[in-house]
């Protein structure tokens, strides 16, 4: 087993992921996934030894789910030494603001939205009726939710 000593390891390299029983062949970095535009992944890869096939057998995975390395890509030549600095310092600022974003979008929700119940009465043909609601305010307006009903006999 080849030892992972950095974290982004060069096109062509061929890895096993933890649990998996077919090896993977990196074919790129800094991967975003359609449905979670807000995550990126550390490589994209593909089966290996198939290759592409099909535009959906695209893999993406991160550094930390990687158990062993079969072999290294091309590597220690000045572009992607180069490459990989600027990636290294893209990765940190994105980090740096992706948690600055986060942070504000939590003390937003935390500000502008309250939920308080709301319990109402009323009389249908001799039986009281209470109906508890969930309402729930912010700077848009308030909605209501109907969450209980019960009966009782007067």
């Amino acid at each position: 087993m080849k030892e992972i000593k950095e974290k982004y390891l060069p096109i062509g390299t061929v890895v096993i992921l933890k649990g998996a029983t077919k090896r993977l062949m990196i074919a790129g970095f800094c991967a975003i996934d359609n449905s979670n535009k807000e995550k990126i992944w550390d490589y994209s890869g593909c089966m290996y030894p198939e290759g592409f096939l099909n535009s959906d057998q695209i893999c993406l995975f991160n550094h930390d789910q990687i158990e062993k390395v079969y072999h290294i890509g091309l590597s220690n030549d000045a572009e992607e030494k180069e490459f990989k600095k600027t990636l290294n310092i893209f990765m940190t600022e994105f980090e740096k603001i992706n948690k600055k974003l986060k942070k504000q979008s939590d003390v937003k929700a935390t500000k502008t939205k309250k939920t308080k119940k709301v319990e109402l009465k009323k009389e249908t043909n001799g039986k009281k009726t209470s109906t508890t609601k969930k309402t729930t305010s912010n700077k848009k307006g308030s909605t209501s939710k109907k969450a209980k009903t019960t009966k009782k006999k007067a």
